[in-house]
């Protein structure tokens, strides 16, 4: 969604490769992405994305086009430095937080945090809520995209602990918890924001359990980085 609306902004063309088979009729972020002019590709597993985005830009280029493929997640230390700018303007906006709460699982908002983090000395933990990895195969993933945005700025400077936690997974990825059911509700009824079963809920339940684990020291600041999926509820 927030691809397909970039590029109508700037009045570039958007092909978007969903898993599974084409719908009767558009719902969720497929139907903002149509709304916003992209071109849908169907295609019948996570596995068969990659190849199909590769197929795709290869007719374009064919065509005389340039195409940018942006893989799931837009996971790459470009997408990342993204996040990365996003940390230099909270800080900027005099918010200065002890711990960062998120939603992980591609690995590009984790990594961007950290890198901004990183680049601009500011020390806080950054804590990750996997949607499917384990901590420790994203924990991976996060240095990895982490260190390419450093190389992208220039700096050595040190990368700060990667923090993931894997304990709100559930039956698996999409799938709701009682967990996340009440961090929906909680934040719902009470400051009348959205999050999502896939991500931002399960997050957030990660959040609710660190503060009841009095895990955070007395006077501590936490901040939760949302991450969207409102359009998700509704889906």
């Amino acid at each position: 969604r927030a691809t397909a609306a970039a590029a109508a902004k700037r009045g570039l063309a958007c092909h978007v490769v969903l898993s599974g088979p084409e719908p009767s009729a558009l719902s969720g972020n497929a139907r903002l992405d149509a709304l916003f002019g992209a071109s849908l590709h169907f295609v019948s597993g996570r596995a068969e994305r990659n190849p199909r985005m590769e197929e795709i830009a290869a007719e374009l280029r064919v065509s005389g086009r340039k195409p940018f493929v942006i893989p799931l997640g837009a996971s790459t230390p470009t997408g990342a430095a993204g996040l990365a700018l996003g940390l230099l303007e909270m800080l900027e906006q005099g918010q200065r937080p002890d711990v960062v709460f998120h939603a992980s699982s591609s690995g590009g908002t984790q990594a961007g945090l950290v890198a901004g983090a990183a680049l601009s000395g500011f020390t806080t933990r950054i804590i990750g809520v996997s949607a499917d990895e384990s901590a420790e195969t994203l924990a991976g993933i996060v240095r990895s995209l982490a260190g390419g945005v450093m190389g992208l700025a220039g700096s050595v400077a040190a990368l700060p602990p990667v923090e993931v936690r894997d304990g709100f997974i559930g039956e698996g990825y999409g799938i709701p918890t009682d967990a996340s059911r009440e961090a929906q509700t909680l934040l719902a009824r009470t400051e009348a924001l959205i999050v999502d079963h896939t991500y931002t809920a399960k997050a957030l339940a990660g959040l609710l359990a660190f503060v009841r684990a009095q895990e955070a020291p007395a006077g501590s600041s936490l901040l939760f980085w949302h991450t969207g999926g409102q359009v998700g509820v509704l889906a």
